[in-house]
């Protein structure tokens, strides 16, 4: 009677620790963009492949035109028309996250504004599976190592929208990273002003033990043997 009171104690334990432990997901990114300054020590990469080089990249949201998503005012990731020279400029504006585990099906989940204003702004979300590399190439349409997920245009402000991409998993030891990219085809004609806050990467089906659980788990175990632009 005493082993079998020992016993199912033991399963109970087990069943609790796994129920808690599968329903930790594993958070990979969270980006709230308080500074852009300080992306580049934490692993994001910054690379302005437009034609002809204009007088900004990815810089801090500026608040006389919107406010953030959430958080202080201006702590979004914001890029214009700009980005590119003139006269019909071509933007290619990327802003690439630090390297992360991709062998889990996971979401990525952020905060998107298009200003358009009548100009047509366009951001577009990539992927790549080559470990460190930030390869996007050197020209205005080379996209490197990335491959497309999904891209988002208008010409009228959309406001902020929360939007939600979901990953595969890409197989065992797989590494990558994920990247924003800023598209606009003639400044002469389109592009305004965009903003990106909230950047989420969590898995779908990823295991991450609180210690307390973690803990418990191993005492089962033990008893059986995670700039606004105007026309």
């Amino acid at each position: 009677m005493k082993i079998r009171h020992c016993l199912s104690t033991l399963a109970v334990a087990c069943t609790l620790a796994s129920a808690s432990i599968s329903s930790q997901a594993a958070v990979l990114l969270s980006e709230g963009f308080d500074s852009l300054a300080a992306l580049p020590g934490a692993g994001w990469v910054f690379t302005n492949n437009s034609q002809p080089l204009g007088s900004t990249d990815w810089f801090q949201g500026n608040t006389g035109i919107f406010t953030a998503n959430a958080g202080a005012d201006d702590s979004y990731a914001a890029a214009n028309f700009n980005n590119a020279g003139t006269p019909a400029g071509r933007i290619s504006n990327w802003m690439i996250t630090p390297v992360m585990a991709l062998d889990s099906p996971a979401s990525l989940e952020f905060a998107l504004r298009l200003l358009g204003d009548g100009f047509l702004d366009t951001v577009e979300v990539y992927v790549s599976t080559s470990g460190a590399s930030a390869d996007v190439g050197t020209t205005d349409s080379s996209t490197g190592v990335f491959s497309l997920l999904q891209s988002y245009a208008s010409d009228l402000d959309t406001g902020w929208v929360n939007e939600s991409i979901a990953l595969g998993g890409f197989g065992a030891g797989t590494t990558g990273r994920l990247a924003f990219r800023y598209v606009v085809n003639d400044t002469d004609l389109d592009g305004n002003y965009v903003g990106i806050d909230s950047v989420n990467v969590t898995t779908r089906d990823g295991t991450v033990p609180e210690p307390a659980t973690a803990a418990l788990l191993a005492v089962a175990l033990a008893g059986m043997a995670g700039l606004r632009r105007r026309r």
